[in-house]
């Protein structure tokens, strides 16, 4: 068969023109994201949740009074205020979010968020668009990967905010990171569409690569938050010891939610996507002993995989031991994500093997 006949041009031209077209809307709900910032800073909120925080953090602790018998009243101890809680978390409340309370900064979250689902819409378009012109899953290289992989990220967004969850500072940091994956891969990354190699030819194809694309998006979700926790402890460890804020921390961290929120937020998406990494892995294993004779040969690709498995088994128990919660844990996450980050782009780009499919 002729492969190039076999590739609808029109439709892989469809395709680049709709991820293209994502990106100027990304583009533009990159700016939205950021007049929500702005104008959210301006808001008395921010600036009284900050007080609020410090005010908790400092005040002596209240007198508490009780009647005697006698009609009089006595001294109680003074109970304990706690601002560091037994995990090693504060006990301090959210911050007001990226809009910071005004009603200007809400209108331009809004706008950021009706935007991000317009992109996410037509960059879906361009998936379905390239896996139509060749009749086949759309991870047959990093270009096909890394626009599934944005495409996923924006959608599990966009699925905790229609559930419901605090989110949307989320939202800013992922625009970004989108038009970043989206830039590379158009230009770095491009390949033009065509068939699968042979040993691509399977339905593990849609079960191995689609979990790694859904766990990818996840750890990315986790690792934003987890580096927000990093600099919003630090926020209010400066406020716990009566320190005065910077202007960075006063009209962007103090709008963000509590570093224990952060950091719960962090363990719970990576604890709940662990076990689909191990599926991925175990999926991957049992399509190369089809495609190639034998379930394990520590292949770059297996190799990097397996240790991204270690480093975020050894953070998920970290993080349930009582001496590595809070910054020690966050930053062997943060190591974990590191890990899948290389497997992701330096093992297909730097080193070969069995899994150099990268088009690159």
């Amino acid at each position: 068969m002729n492969l190039a006949a076999a590739t609808n041009e029109n439709l892989a031209h469809i395709s680049n023109v709709l991820v293209y077209s994502s990106m100027a809307v990304y583009t533009l709900a990159f700016f939205a994201h950021i007049a929500e910032w702005t104008f959210g800073a301006r808001s008395k909120v921010g600036r009284t949740a900050a007080a609020l925080t410090s005010t908790v953090a400092a005040a002596p602790a209240p007198v508490v009074q009780v009647r005697k018998q006698g009609g009089g009243t006595g001294v109680l101890d003074r109970p304990k205020i706690i601002t560091r809680s037994a995990v090693g978390s504060r006990d301090v409340p959210d911050g007001p979010g990226a809009a910071g309370g005004t009603e200007k900064g809400d209108l331009y979250g809004r706008m950021a968020i009706s935007l991000t689902v317009l992109g996410f819409l037509i960059e879906a378009g361009g998936v379905v668009a390239r896996a139509t012109s060749v009749q086949r899953a759309p991870w047959g290289n990093m270009y096909e990967f890394s626009l599934t992989f944005s495409t996923v990220a924006v959608a599990a967004y966009l699925i905790l905010l229609v559930l419901g969850k605090n989110v949307r500072w989320i939202g800013l940091a992922l625009v970004t990171t989108v038009l970043l994956d989206l830039g590379v891969a158009t230009t770095v990354l491009y390949t033009k569409s065509d068939q699968l190699v042979p040993a691509l030819h399977s339905y593990w194809l849609w079960i191995h690569v689609s979990t790694a694309i859904i766990c990818g998006a996840m750890f990315y979700m986790g690792a934003v938050g987890t580096l927000l926790y990093l600099f919003r402890d630090n926020y209010e460890a400066k406020l716990a010891r009566g320190e005065e804020p910077g202007a960075f921390a006063e009209s962007v961290l103090s709008r963000l939610p509590s570093a224990a929120s952060l950091d719960k937020f962090s363990y719970r998406i990576n604890a709940a996507v662990f076990p689909l990494w191990t599926f991925t892995i175990i999926a991957g294993a049992i399509w190369a002993g089809d495609a190639w004779g034998r379930y394990w040969g520590w292949d770059p690709k297996e190799t990097w995989s397996f240790i991204t498995w270690v480093v975020y088994a050894c953070y998920l128990h970290a993080r349930a031991t009582a001496g590595w919660k809070g910054r020690k844990a966050a930053y062997l996450a943060l190591f974990a994500f590191g890990c899948w980050i290389w497997n992701y782009y330096g093992v297909n780009i730097f080193i070969s093997g069995k899994h150099s499919y990268a088009g690159v």
